[in-house]
């Protein structure tokens, strides 16, 4: 019964709200863990009640799991006891009333302008040859110019990148497409790529093989370069580049693009047409990023802060 419930849930995501596949695989398992706790205590979805529910919860609790993780399984269940209500398999939505267990405000990772630089740098020259410089170039240019996601940079279509666009058509999440211009240096990454990719597919494609749509095509399944791949290979340009690994991820390359342009003065709403967000509160953390590195930036530069460090903290006035 609950396979079923999840099934036919997931199917009407995909085909009324236009669902991401990543955001389909993350409600498939977390519905799928509720669903096999449930099952242990002979229960499923048709008959669970909102008490059964708190208590999975408060065992998710128990288990260590970020609140945030939580969050959004308590999302899952509300969504699909919605979907099952408005369907007519339950008359009542039995997680309607309970409250989520919220999410710790952590401001995001993100990397100076020096060290983007170096990351940029590293790219141009590190590979077995031109192919690897050029397509790594690439790709890091068009993630910091645009702050793409991962998923949306690796799949881009070739078709929109033809021809030295100014501006880039990108397609998010939910089907929403939005124009994000692109800086100098990446429409000259990209127009160097794409000479180069171009020739290697017709070399291919003399072989037999099939065209491929995408800027960055694959031998994989999905035809173009996976997200997993791309983590890693970042993960080696910022070895290269002497970068602390750690701090180096395709989306802290995301959050560094919305928070150089607004220390740069750029205006918040457009940031958030940029970086393809519904709701300016989600792009408003950058607010905080740079707050907190103009605070960090006076305590180690200004000369009063510095005087303050040297004696200790020390403020008594002389004749006391």
């Amino acid at each position: 019964m609950s396979d079923r419930w999840i099934s036919t849930f997931l199917e009407a995501q995909a085909a009324e709200l236009g669902a991401a596949r990543n955001t389909l695989l993350a409600y498939g398992r977390d519905l799928k863990d509720v669903a096999a706790w449930l099952t242990k205590r002979s229960v499923d979805f048709e008959t669970a009640t909102t008490a059964q529910i708190e208590a999975y919860l408060i065992y998710c609790d128990a288990q260590g799991l970020a609140k945030s993780t939580r969050a959004r399984r308590l999302s899952a269940i509300k969504q699909l006891y919605r979907f099952a209500f408005e369907e007519g398999w339950r008359s009542d939505n039995p997680a309607i009333q309970i409250a989520s267990p919220g999410q710790d405000k952590r401001l995001p990772k993100t990397l100076d302008e020096e060290e983007v630089e170096r990351l940029l740098t590293a790219a141009r020259g590190y590979g077995r040859g031109d192919h690897d410089r050029l397509r790594d170039t690439c790709l890091m240019e068009l993630l910091y110019a645009t702050g793409m996601r991962v998923s949306e940079l690796v799949s881009l279509p070739v078709s929109a990148a033809r021809g030295d666009p100014q501006m880039l058509l990108i397609l998010g999440k939910g089907g929403k497409e939005r124009m994000v211009p692109l800086s100098s240096s990446a429409r000259l990454a990209l127009a160097a790529w794409i000479k180069l990719r171009d020739t290697k597919q017709q070399q291919l494609e003399g072989k037999g093989a099939a065209p491929s749509r995408f800027l960055f095509p694959s031998r994989g399944a999905s035809g173009y370069l996976t997200r997993h791949w791309f983590y890693a290979r970042i993960k080696s340009l910022a070895v290269h580049a002497g970068v602390e690994p750690g701090k180096v991820t395709p989306h802290t390359l995301r959050h560094a693009f919305a928070t150089h342009l607004l220390a740069g003065g750029a205006d918040l709403r457009a940031i958030q047409t940029m970086l393809g967000h519904a709701d300016v509160a989600t792009t408003e953390i950058y607010t905080h990023v740079v707050d907190e590195r103009l605070t960090q930036l006076v305590l180690d530069h200004h000369p009063l802060a510095k005087d303050s460090r040297k004696s200790g903290g020390n403020t008594s006035s002389e004749g006391q």
